[in-house]
């Protein structure tokens, strides 16, 4: 990506406030030194380069307009503004029938490893985003299978034993999930019942215990107690972009 230049201007096409030369020398000199890990947390979060791009030349622009001599910790606003702005991006109409249909579990399992208190948030904010895509637009029997399916590796054997169905059956409930995230049509999604389930997936990520995770997601009276021991990961399955049914 190009180097952002003090002339960038705002969405609108009105020239950038300019502070005094020094001062911006020092915001481009700051933001330069964020630039790859910025374009890594938006690239997490939209799932391609040049939206990615797009995001960090949106948040090079925030930080110029910004009153810098208020910022406490650049670092922490040039995160925030960028996982925000990638946010804002996946959840317009404008880019839901360009980006990829599923969502991204792939890397999820080094969270609990990682000492960088800045990737954990770059993966919280992506499971963040990925989940309320999921609950957005996936009835609760299909969310259920495509997160157990995609971010833990369930089998289908295993699935249709939660669901109580069969297996072909839970074979379907999955592809039937990945049809439906195609669509632009979504349900608004309760605060309180999406931390609940980014709660829960974290900490089956970070413990390997989805005791909590699958009574979450599959009402209790529903759920044949636990998986069985041998399909608890220590960690969520590496999903490719697209995985094979």
């Amino acid at each position: 990506m190009s180097a952002p230049s003090p002339e960038t201007t705002t969405p609108a096409g009105t020239p950038a406030a300019r502070p005094a030369e020094g001062d911006l020398d020092t915001a481009l000199h700051v933001f330069l030194t964020q630039r790859n890990r910025l374009f890594r947390i938006a690239y997490r979060i939209v799932g391609d380069a040049a939206g990615a791009e797009d995001v960090v030349q949106e948040a090079w622009v925030r930080w110029q307009l910004t009153d810098r001599a208020e910022v406490k910790n650049p670092v922490a606003f040039l995160t925030t503004t960028t996982t925000r702005l990638a946010i804002n991006v996946i959840q317009s109409g404008r880019r839901r029938h360009e980006m990829p249909s599923e969502p991204r579990f792939a890397d999820l399992g080094d969270l609990a490893s990682s000492d960088d208190p800045m990737l954990c948030a770059e993966r919280t904010a992506a499971i963040e985003s990925a989940l309320a895509l999921l609950m957005a637009r996936l009835t609760p029997d299909r969310l259920a299978a495509y997160v157990l399916r995609k971010g833990f590796d369930y089998t289908y054997t295993e699935l249709a034993q939660l669901l109580r169905i069969s297996a072909p059956n839970a074979r379907v409930v999955v592809h039937r999930a990945q049809a439906r995230l195609d669509s632009e049509r979504e349900r608004p999604i309760p605060t309180e019942s999406h931390r609940r389930l980014v709660t829960a997936f974290r900490t089956a990520a970070d413990t390997g215990d989805l005791d909590g995770l699958v009574r979450l997601l599959i009402p209790e009276e529903r759920v044949r107690r636990t998986a069985p021991p041998s399909r608890r990961p220590a960690r969520p399955a590496h999903v490719p972009a697209r995985q094979a049914a």
